[in-house]
């Protein structure tokens, strides 16, 4: 601020008018954000919770995840819009990416899948710091080989989604993370989401 406002009022033949249209910008915006901390406004109460929860995840993690690999919590992130945009309270108690970390994990090893798409890695993950989750943080899971990623999203389509979401869901029910509706909503949110027939090419 006091450099801005030099070259806007006091550097005589060096006053520069970016200078004094930044100094203004940064004054109304210092003036407006001093309002809101003295009157407990934030503007970020107009994003639904939900929204916020998941944004704040996604900042976290978008570009730590090494080239030519995938990670589960990014591939699977249509699914939680999905559960958001249906009025899923989608936050701390939901965090699906661990249920199908854990599952593919185990398809993954079970069919050898290292063999014909190269070998997994781990990659740094943080969760928000009022997740639960936040208190091992950073964690490391695996991220994988693109080669795989064909694979991956036909077998979330038809092996987790039909056969073990409901299992996860479940248990978050019967733990009180979740209440029944959630499991509900879920369920038929998904139930009603159709893929897309490719374009006609002629």
């Amino acid at each position: 601020m006091a450099v801005l406002e030099y070259y806007a009022f006091d550097a005589g033949l060096n006053t520069k008018e970016h200078a004094l249209r930044n100094y203004r910008l940064l004054a109304r915006r210092s003036f407006r954000e001093f309002i809101y901390t003295n009157v407990g406004y934030d503007p970020r109460d107009l994003i639904p919770l939900a929204w916020r929860q998941f944004q704040d995840r996604v900042s976290l993690v978008y570009d730590n995840v090494p080239a030519g690999y995938f990670s589960i919590f990014k591939e699977i992130a249509d699914i939680i819009v999905t559960l958001i945009r249906s009025g899923a309270q989608v936050g701390e108690n939901f965090v699906p990416d661990i249920s199908v970390g854990h599952r593919w994990a185990k398809h993954w090893d079970q069919n050898d899948l290292a063999a014909q798409h190269g070998e997994r890695i781990k990659y740094e993950h943080n969760y928000p710091d009022y997740f639960a989750q936040a208190g091992s943080n950073p964690q490391f899971p695996y991220c994988y080989p693109d080669a795989a990623l064909a694979e991956f999203r036909r077998w979330v389509r038809e092996e987790y989604l039909p056969k073990h979401l409901r299992t996860y869901l479940k248990a978050k029910v019967q733990q009180g993370a979740l209440p029944p509706s959630f499991s509900d909503m879920a369920l038929k949110a998904l139930a009603n989401r159709q893929p897309k027939n490719p374009p006609q090419i002629r």
